[in-house]
């Protein structure tokens, strides 16, 4: 199935959040990393963060871009259980079981905004904090006709 891998095309993303996705990783929307925002004080990196990008797991680091590849269902599974721990450690789900549906949620937002689009396509998220809340946009920057059948991006494992 197709779901959404953290992508780095410089390095940008290393001097512009506060903590960094790894690239390759399955990530989330991450909206709700933001549950404390205080819309006067958001400066610098974490406004970046809030601005402009996705969150890479298991890092909980953010990502500007978010390419859809193909994954296998274990993959997701263990993307939920170390979500869900997330929430139920660090955001104090009142239960493992309300972890796990915040989980289920998270992933299956991503699954609908991925169905959405071809493997290969690249996504982008744009916030902003309007009256009603936070508000979010997705771009979809699909993979060239041209490029189609080609493979274009390869992980190169660094001594």
């Amino acid at each position: 199935m197709k779901y959404a891998k953290t992508i780095r095309f410089d390095k940008s993303d290393l001097n512009i959040f506060p903590s960094v996705a790894m690239e390759g990783e399955l990530a989330v929307v991450g909206t709700f990393s933001f549950f404390d925002l205080n819309a006067e004080t958001l400066k610098g990196k974490r406004k970046q963060a809030f601005s402009n990008a996705f969150l890479g797991i298991p890092s909980f680091g953010y990502s500007t871009l978010i390419s859809l590849a193909e994954v296998e269902e274990i993959d997701l599974r263990d993307l939920k259980l170390k979500l869900s721990k997330h929430f139920f450690k660090n955001y104090k789900a009142p239960s493992f079981e309300h972890a796990n549906k915040a989980a289920d949620d998270e992933i299956n937002l991503m699954l609908d905004l991925c169905r959405k689009h071809d493997k290969g396509s690249l996504i982008s998220v744009s916030r902003e904090m309007t009256s009603e809340g936070i508000k979010e946009n997705f771009r979809h920057l699909p993979k060239a006709d041209s490029c189609a059948e080609q493979k274009i991006w390869t992980f190169v494992d660094e001594d």
